[in-house]
C-alpha cells in the first residue's frame, strides 16, 4: 500500500501514516523514490504504539534514511555543524550553512568565500551521519583518524604532505597558549587515554566531558582537534543514551575558559555543557524526542 491507501484502510490521516513511517512504527514499511510503501498484511499501529516517542539514536537514524527535512535530525546537523565551524574561525552564516545541508549549494551573498569553509561544512555534515550510524562501537585510535579524515578530505590541508590528514600531526602545536603532546609522543598518549576510558564500567556525562579535555590537550591532530573532539562527544553520548552537548559559539569563552580551568574548577566547562546539553534537549521535547 501507498500512504493514501493505508490512510483510507486504517482511517487514519495520511499526514499521521507518513509520521509513522518515519519513526518506525510500522513493521515492514520502507521508502521508495517518491513515497513510502506499506505491506498490505501490516497491522495498524496500536494507540499505545501511536503515542510511543522513539529516543534520540532512533529518531536520527530513520530521519537520516528517509532523508526526512525539518525533523531533529535536520536541526541538529545544521546547528551543530554552523557551532562547531564556527567556533574555529569558519566564516559561513548559519543559513549558508543550512543551505549547504539541504541543497549542497551555497549561495552568492559574499563575494569572498573560503572553499575550505564549505568543503568542512559539507565534511562534517558526513562526519555526524558516520556517528549516528557507528556510535555503537568501541573508540579506538582508527576510529579517531577517521573521524579527522572525514573531516579534513579534500581541503587545501590535504594537499600538504606535513599536514597529515587522516594521521596523528608531525609538527609540535599549541592551543590557547597552552603546550600540547609532543608529535612521537601523541600514540602513547592516546592509547593511555583510551584504555582509561574503555576501562570503566559504566560511562556518565562527566566522563565523556573529561575524555573531550584530555584529548584536546593532547590536540593529536595538526588542526581538526576540536571538532573531532566534539564529534566524539556526540558519538558517545548516543551510545550511552546521553542527551548530546551542543557547544553555541556564542558560548565559546565559557568553554575555552572551562577547558583551560579543569584541574582547578571542573564545574566551569561542566555547567557550560550542561547548558548546552538543556538546549538539546528543548529541541527534543519541540519534536517529541524521549530522553
Amino acid at each position: 500500500m501507498n500512504i493514501k491507501e493505508a490512510s483510507l484502510k486504517w482511517k487514519i490521516p495520511e499526514r499521521t501514516i507518513r509520521y509513522y513511517c518515519v519513526q518506525g512504527l510500522i513493521e515492514g514499511a520502507f521508502k521508495g523514490i517518491k513515497s513510502w510503501y506499506i505491506p498490505n498484511n501490516a497491522d495498524k499501529p496500536s494507540k499505545g504504539k501511536m503515542n510511543s516517542k522513539p529516543n534520540l539514536l532512533q529518531a536520527l537514524k530513520r530521519e537520516k534514511d528517509s532523508k526526512l527535512k525539518g525533523g531533529i535530525f535536520h536541526k541538529l546537523q545544521v546547528e551543530m555543524t554552523y557551532n562547531s565551524n564556527h567556533i574555529e574561525g569558519s566564516k559561513l552564516s548559519k543559513d549558508e550553512t543550512e543551505l549547504i545541508f539541504e541543497t549542497k549549494t551555497i549561495g552568492h551573498a559574499k563575494t569572498n568565500l573560503d572553499i575550505d569553509d564549505i568543503i568542512e561544512t559539507s565534511n562534517h555534515f558526513k562526519c555526524i551521519n558516520y556517528v549516528i550510524d557507528s556510535c555503537k562501537k568501541k573508540l579506538t585510535e582508527k576510529y579517531i583518524k577517521e573521524l579527522h579524515f572525514l573531516l579534513k578530505r579534500s581541503t587545501s590541508d590535504e594537499d600538504v604532505s606535513w599536514f597529515n590528514v587522516g594521521e596523528y600531526k608531525k609538527i609540535p602545536n599549541e592551543v590557547g597558549g597552552r603546550d600540547t603532546t609532543n608529535p612521537e609522543n601523541v600514540h602513547v598518549e592516546i592509547e593511555k587515554l583510551l584504555f582509561e576510558y574503555n576501562s570503566k564500567k559504566t560511562i556518565k556525562i562527566e566522563d565523556i566531558i573529561e575524555f573531550h579535555v584530555k584529548f584536546e590537550r593532547i590536540h593529536p591532530f595538526q588542526d581538526g582537534n576540536g571538532r573531532v573532539g566534539r564529534l566524539i562527544m556526540l558519538k558517545e553520548c548516543l551510545k550511552y543514551n546521553i542527551v548530546p552537548i551542543l557547544i553555541q559559539d556564542d558560548f565559546k569563552d565559557f568553554y575555552y575558559r572551562g577547558l583551560r580551568e579543569w584541574d582547578f574548577e571542573k564545574g566551569y566547562l561542566i555547567d557550560t555543557c550542561l547548558y548546552g546539553q538543556d538546549i538539546v534537549k528543548k529541541y527534543l521535547e519541540y519534536f517529541r524526542i524521549k530522553y
